[in-house]
């Protein structure tokens, strides 16, 4: 994980800063050719009540997502959120589903409950200044369910949250400027630093 590291100054140290979250969605394997996800949004949630539900800047559409795999992600959405807990994500679903078996396109059912929010928990301590990014990893293989003898597949999410700290953050409070400070930041062999000059 790259360390970036964030400086803030000032006279107070009442000053909040928000934290950075970025959504973004991969995948397990799974034995298709395709499988086709709707998403219409992502909403976060900081709380337990219903109306503590923020929508990220959400790129809405079908996304394959067995183009992302072995490593592969892609951004659903960001946003900046309030240092503290975080204990929700919801995944809006359309109902545009579908898989591809044999060269063939098979529309995927999706139960109406889904399409209203698919909750997955997350349940971490945001800290202020820092960029976190929630990976969303679909389990294909698990998640699409063949309907008996009917030739018919039903859509039912499997999917793990994975949140990682992407950078870091230092604030405090520098007295006098004039003195030319230096701040460091070291973990294991790495050290990241900075100096300020009075102006």
């Amino acid at each position: 994980m790259v360390l970036a590291l964030s400086l803030f100054f000032s006279c107070s140290d009442k000053e909040s800063t928000p934290a950075h979250i970025e959504v973004r969605l991969t995948d397990a394997p799974g034995d298709y050719q395709q499988v086709n996800i709707d998403i219409q949004d992502v909403q976060v949630n900081s709380g337990s009540e219903e109306s503590g539900w923020t929508s990220l800047d959400v790129e809405k559409g079908v996304y394959d997502i067995l183009t992302l795999t072995n490593g592969l992600d892609t951004l659903l959405g960001s946003s900046e959120l309030p240092a503290g807990k975080l204990s929700q994500v919801r995944l809006i679903l359309g109902s545009n589903n579908s898989i591809k078996i044999n060269d063939q396109l098979i529309a995927l059912s999706t139960p109406s409950a889904q399409q209203s929010g698919l909750k997955l928990q997350v349940n971490a301590e945001l800290q202020e200044g820092v960029t976190y990014r929630l990976l969303l990893d679909f389990d294909a293989a698990r998640s699409i369910v063949k309907a008996g003898a009917s030739g018919k597949y039903n859509l039912k999410p499997v999917i793990r949250t994975i949140l990682q700290a992407q950078s870091g953050a230092i604030k405090g409070l520098i007295f006098p400027i004039a003195a030319s400070p230096a701040v460091y930041a070291l973990s294991g062999t790495d050290t990241v630093g900075t100096t300020f000059a009075d102006h």
